[in-house]
């Protein structure tokens, strides 16, 4: 087996309400070392709503980072030993105001590998009941459903520029397709 880095060294430099920031010592095989920044994070769940005509329902909501609002399937912090179905289930119905008769996982993904450790399990959603919506204070949802086409026209015009809802939206799909969700 070949060698790689290593690290042997982290320095906590930030914690905050959601993200912690470190800065991490690696040691590379040809003996150099060098330091890397990064957030760490307690991981998410997130959800492919679907309803019974086979609609895929997703969230517009503003997100800092892009100054707009951005078009994305409902995720959400894992709370502290939080179970991840218990997460998507949760946030499916605080940010839809639906309810899943049945999730089922779909994979798990990094959201962003080269410089946070966050885990985001990805789950589908079928049998959507109404339930009851319950944002959080400072969240402002616009619920909207789409069909599957134009939810990948949307991601491969750029409209949908969220790596979760793209990552599970094709996956979701191919399970759809391999009739592994029904």
């Amino acid at each position: 087996m070949s060698e790689s880095a290593k690290r042997i060294g982290r320095r906590e430099v930030y914690q905050g309400r959601i993200f912690t920031v470190a800065e991490d010592t690696i040691r590379f095989p040809n003996g150099k070392e060098t330091t890397w920044d990064l957030l760490l994070h307690s991981g998410a769940a997130a959800v492919v709503p679907i309803d019974d005509d086979g609609n895929i329902v997703l969230v517009e909501q503003y997100r800092c980072v892009a100054d707009e609002n951005i078009l994305e399937i409902p995720a959400g912090k894992l709370e502290k030993d939080e179970e991840p179905s218990i997460c998507a289930a949760r946030e499916l119905e605080e940010e839809t105001g639906y309810k899943a008769k049945k999730l089922i996982y779909v994979s798990s993904i990094y959201s962003a590998v080269g410089f946070s450790d966050e885990v985001i399990q990805i789950y589908a959603a079928i049998g959507l009941e109404t339930g009851v919506q319950n944002l959080d204070e400072n969240e402002y949802v616009i619920v909207k459903k789409y069909t599957m086409k134009e939810v990948i026209d949307m991601i491969l015009n750029g409209k949908i520029k969220d790596s979760k809802t793209i990552a599970g939206i094709f996956m979701v799909k191919e399970m759809m397709e391999n009739g592994q969700i029904k």
